[in-house]
């Protein structure tokens, strides 16, 4: 075993097909942002009145992921705070990714994450949360300056709580003496802002951007442009880069699943002994990813979601087990959910609110969901399970361990 793992271990120190793997990664920030300069003029000139050391209106802005947002973002962050230094302006950015586990499901966790990223400390828990918001102004109110919150995948955090922690937000100007903040919402959800509370809309949304999908030729314009870093001369195929930027553009223009695509294939290329990446190992990535991406969306999805999809994996077994169908309808879906709350100790939703949750898990491709008639007995839906054989255990055991089940 000895002789083979050292074999292993020589292929990738010697074999690597890689120059600098990291410029495929997702925290890279690159020196040029293809195809966005006209959204990048466009929040620079937004933000730009905070060299004047005005508050700058506060900004949205939303787009699928991989579109580019957040990248174009943090690059007007670090030439305006570049160009702040310059004239002596107090600017300061605060960043949080609101997806982040453990960081952004509560307002008291945002809370008290911003707390110590202005410096400040603060319990995990344990203090009432208008104590923690005295201490987040005292904070921020410190000193004259100006603060821009950038709430990166916002949607994410508002849909664990409410959106009353947003419009406190908005109005907390008019509580500060010396400072001013400003707030930048980063969405991959394109119709958040319809959802929320009107007076948080007018308030938050007063410039908005939305970050249309990449096309495949501009797919190949940024993978080009990465490989020319990422990999050795010559190790990447011809028609690999059009691959890639072909299925990402099926998966709505996602730059950052062009990347990772790349990447993936050159990781299984390189562990396979290979010289150059070729078109079939974006096959076998596209594959990986697949299955990763729904273990992924069971473990991120709020607790009501995974319930859910436990009823459904739960009942599908049983039936499988006695010989049952495959087919599950609505009723059947939000008896089992019902009992999953009761021992869980969850507040049970409508079954109007369930239907919702069916549609949404239907969309992201965990189920299939017909709609059908029942006569005078109204309408439900047939639903199957689509998640692959394989995936079953790990997504139950996702389940009940975030569950506590």
């Amino acid at each position: 075993m000895g002789v083979e793992l050292t074999d292993i271990f020589d292929t990738a120190v010697n074999n690597s097909l890689f120059k600098n793997k990291s410029v495929l990664q997702v925290r890279h920030t690159p020196e040029s942002i293809p195809h966005r300069d006209e959204q990048i003029k466009a929040i620079a000139g937004i933000l730009a009145s905070a060299l004047r050391r005005e508050r700058p209106s506060n900004l949205f802005v939303y787009g699928k992921t991989g579109t580019g947002k957040t990248l174009s973002v943090q690059y007007v962050q670090n030439e305006l705070t570049k160009k702040a230094n310059e004239l002596g302006v107090d600017l300061r950015f605060e960043y949080l990714n609101c997806k982040l586990k453990r960081v952004a499901d509560t307002e008291y966790r945002i809370l008290a994450a911003l707390i110590r990223q202005l410096g400040g400390t603060i319990p995990e828990t344990g203090l009432p949360t208008d104590r923690v918001w005295t201490k987040f102004i005292e904070m921020v109110d410190e000193k004259p300056q100006l603060i821009i919150f950038i709430f990166d995948e916002i949607d994410s955090a508002i849909k664990k709580m409410t959106d009353n922690f947003l419009y406190s937000l908005t109005r907390l100007n008019q509580e500060l003496k010396n400072s001013q903040i400003s707030i930048i919402g980063i969405s991959n959800d394109i119709t958040f802002l319809e959802n929320i509370d009107p007076r948080v809309r007018s308030s938050l949304g007063e410039e908005e951007f939305i970050f249309s999908p990449y096309n495949a030729i501009q797919l190949q314009d940024i993978l080009n442009e990465r490989c020319v870093n990422a990999f050795k001369e010559g190790a990447v195929a011809e028609g690999v880069v059009a691959k890639c930027a072909a299925y990402a553009a099926r998966e709505h223009g996602d730059a950052r699943r062009a990347l990772d695509l790349l990447r993936i294939a050159g990781e299984l290329s390189e562990r396979d002994g290979l010289e150059i990446v070729s078109e079939d190992y974006i096959d076998l990535a596209n594959r990986k990813m697949e299955r990763d991406k729904i273990l992924d969306i069971v473990e991120s999805e709020p607790k009501q979601f995974q319930l859910v999809l436990a009823s459904i994996l739960g009942l599908t077994r049983k039936n499988k087990e006695e010989g049952g169908p495959d087919i599950l309808f609505t009723g059947d879906v939000f008896n089992h959910y019902q009992d999953l709350c009761l021992s869980t100790k969850t507040d049970i939703l409508t079954q109007r609110r369930i239907s919702d949750i069916l549609a949404e898990i239907d969309m992201l491709g965990l189920i299939n969901a017909r709609v059908i008639s029942k006569g005078r007995h109204g309408r439900t839906r047939e639903i199957r399970l689509s998640i692959p054989d394989n995936l079953l255990d790990k997504v139950d055991k996702i389940l009940k361990t975030s569950l506590c089940l």
